[in-house]
């Protein structure tokens, strides 16, 4: 399969390039880095990206940024971060993808546990993360030419725990290697409108 990661130099999208590079062929894209560049805020953006790709067999997208703010002190510009990376940018991708996927393509999104464990200043990534997931199960029964789209929900990462323990205060962390096999089983399998959780 041709395959496009968006975010593919990132802690997740490295593990999960290493699970399927041998199988496939892969184009990573990242806002800076990677095959192709891509600003997931700009429709534009997303656009030239897949008329310099062409078409797929996969989409995955293993990215999109957020303000960790207490809500207290947040502000609706804080909040517009989540919204157009981790929630319109997602879609926005899938929306544009959707024409540049072969017969019997795949999506697959990024959502998170903070939206079913709460952590404090998460509520701006944690309703981004419920708006895709909800896009994902209600897309799934739309698409009527084999197109399967899911989402991966990962717990905090081993690789980043040190970074991010102040916040995730209990939490037990979970391997990037066993959070990329839910973006295989997504890419790999036959299942559709899946949100897999791996907490």
């Amino acid at each position: 399969m041709r395959i496009l990661i968006v975010g593919g130099k990132g802690t997740i999208g490295q593990a999960v390039v290493e699970k399927l590079k041998d199988a496939h062929e892969l184009i990573l894209a990242g806002r800076t880095s990677g095959d192709v560049q891509v600003d997931l805020t700009s429709v534009d953006s997303i656009e030239a990206m897949f008329k310099k790709v062409g078409h797929v067999d996969a989409i995955v997208n293993a990215s999109g940024a957020a303000k960790f703010q207490l809500v207290e002190e947040m502000t609706p510009e804080d909040n517009l971060v989540a919204v157009q990376s981790k929630l319109l940018g997602q879609i926005n991708l899938a929306l544009i993808g959707q024409k540049y996927l072969r017969h019997d393509g795949s999506i697959t999104l990024t959502t998170g546990i903070m939206k079913d464990d709460p952590i404090p200043g998460g509520a701006s990534a944690a309703m981004a993360n419920g708006g895709v997931a909800a896009f994902v199960k209600s897309a799934a029964i739309d698409f009527t030419h084999g197109i399967r789209i899911n989402c991966v929900s990962p717990n905090v990462l081993v690789e980043s725990y040190d970074n991010y323990q102040d916040s995730f205060k209990g939490f037990v962390p979970v391997p990037a290697e066993r959070v990329a096999m839910a973006y295989v089983k997504s890419v790999e399998g036959k299942q559709t409108g899946q949100e897999y959780q791996v907490y």
